[in-house]
């Protein structure tokens, strides 16, 4: 492995290791948190190893660009699907609780663990496509890799799945499949590899078992004392732009 390797492989998997040597807390949520447990990094590490071997792998730079040609050759007309469905797994989880099917946590608690799943996820991504030099499939610019709108649609996927999994394992399928969806239309509209979705999959879905493993520290961090915390989280649109509206009651 390439020293260029070794260095994307530290990046993507430093806060496994910060995360391996922390304590864990015990948790004041209404039900326990998944403890650590190292093979829940099988696959998120495989989804990142993929990727980063595949920056200087002759193979698989072949199987970027056969992949690539396949899709230009059979898809004749781009969506901008994926700008949107990157948000749909964590905003169903909001849009759940509205509708009165409570999830594993309170609105405050899931928030918590969904801002630090977003902080693992967006400064991962940030830090890998600032140092890294892999130039897009629309030759538009050299931070190809990772997907960052595929690393966060897994990200929110896995948070769908570990709120919603004792109601229904059915929610994370769901959400899973929207999130694999947008991986594809990454590639579909010509902006990723192959690659950098596997490796953009591996990081959001890792971030978010990072932020379930840590919630209990945090939490008692800041959340030293029970207080009921309401809100609700739903999307906006004005003037031709979409957003996020956020409404909290303490």
């Amino acid at each position: 492995m390439s020293s260029s390797q070794r260095f994307f492989l530290f990046i993507a998997l430093l806060p496994t290791i910060i995360v391996a040597q922390a304590p864990i807390v015990d948790s004041l949520s209404l039900k326990p948190e998944p403890r650590f447990q190292y093979k829940a990094l099988l696959l998120p590490a495989a989804l990142i190893g993929f990727g980063v071997v595949g920056l200087e792998s002759p193979a698989i730079r072949n199987l970027n660009s056969s992949t690539q040609g396949e899709l230009a050759e059979h898809i004749d007309e781009k969506l901008t699907i994926d700008d949107f469905s990157q948000y749909t797994p964590f905003l169903s989880v909001y849009a759940l609780n509205a509708a009165g099917i409570q999830g594993k946590h309170n609105f405050r608690d899931r928030t918590t663990i969904l801002a630090t799943a977003y902080l693992i996820m967006g400064g991962t991504v940030t830090i890998i496509k600032s140092t890294g030099n892999e130039m897009r499939p629309d030759k538009t610019s050299n931070n190809s890799f990772p997907s960052g709108h595929t690393a966060t649609a897994f990200m929110g996927a896995e948070f769908l799945y570990q709120e919603y999994r004792d109601v229904s394992v059915w929610y994370g399928v769901a959400g899973y499949a929207v999130a694999t969806g947008t991986g594809f239309f990454r590639m579909y509209n010509n902006r990723h590899w192959l690659t950098d979705i596997a490796a953009g999959a591996g990081i959001g879905i890792l971030s978010t078992k990072i932020a379930y493993w840590l919630h209990p520290a945090i939490q008692h961090l800041l959340f030293k004392k029970t207080s009921k915390t309401t809100g609700v989280l739903l999307p906006t649109y004005q003037d031709g732009r979409w957003g996020v509206g956020l409404s909290v009651s303490f």
